[in-house]
């Protein structure tokens, strides 16, 4: 599986990440047809931030209803992992269903992205 992201959409998630730490960023990747046209950062509601990420509810809501008006569609989402590890964790593994979204995680001033199987996360080429 191939993802694209524009260098502007993937500057913004570092960027996105950077002025977060050492909270986890976090929002969602909205596109068409497997390209990532446009980031929507939110708001980390979980309870613990530093160490897991929760979208806003109400941000989750607001572009769910905007990308039905438009056309687009939520790929999947983002979030940074400040202790700099690129790959998901096991939190990340514990709340993750098979449902094609894209993870994209940011660390170490990279991007990662991953889609979760029946078995495990599986590596997605970002292009």
């Amino acid at each position: 599986m191939k993802l694209g992201i524009s260098s502007s959409a993937a500057e913004a998630i570092l960027a996105h990440a950077r002025a977060d730490h050492p909270r986890e960023a976090c929002g969602l990747l909205v596109g068409r047809s497997g390209q990532v046209t446009r980031i929507v950062p939110a708001d980390n509601v979980a309870a613990r931030p530093h160490a897991i990420f929760e979208i806003d509810p109400a941000t989750l809501l607001r572009v769910h209803r905007e990308v039905r008006a438009s056309g687009e569609v939520v790929l999947g989402h983002y979030h940074s992992h400040p202790n700099g590890r690129a790959e998901p964790s096991r939190a990340d593994a514990a709340r993750a269903v098979t449902d094609g979204q894209v993870w994209v995680i940011a660390a170490n001033d990279a991007l990662t992205a991953w889609t979760m199987t029946a078995e495990d996360f599986a590596a997605v080429e970002l292009a």
